[in-house]
């Protein structure tokens, strides 16, 4: 058997010039999955701390004004209020981004005489 056939060889070395995280760089799904999962992650915790800085601030009010927990249910209704409307703003504008991205890609397409 001559030795150039033989499948169990090592591969080439890499060049020193090639980029071994330029398809990650190039936006690749894994990288852009990730990316949205951490910043997900952070809509989660910025959910949790507008509720807990609105009930910290309920209580203060509370000890304050000497009243029985008004302010601390108030507080985390607003708090959660806030929170659900930051989401929502986020996810919307992510939604509308996506949809731009598409729209612009389709013409991309539609221009090199795709679909």
């Amino acid at each position: 058997m001559d030795s150039d056939q033989n499948p169990a060889r090592s591969p080439e070395p890499r060049r020193p010039d090639a980029d071994p995280l330029a398809k990650l760089r190039a936006g690749s799904p894994a990288v852009s999955a990730l990316g949205a999962s951490g910043k997900y992650m952070g809509l989660g915790l910025q959910f949790g701390g507008a509720i807990l800085l609105f009930l910290w601030i309920g209580q203060w009010v509370d000890r304050k004004l000497g009243t029985n927990g008004v302010f601390v249910l108030v507080g985390v209704f607003v708090g959660a209020g806030a929170a659900f409307y930051s989401m929502y703003r986020s996810l919307m504008a992510d939604q509308r981004r996506e949809e731009a991205e598409t729209a612009r890609q389709r013409a991309e397409d539609a221009k090199r005489g795709g679909r």
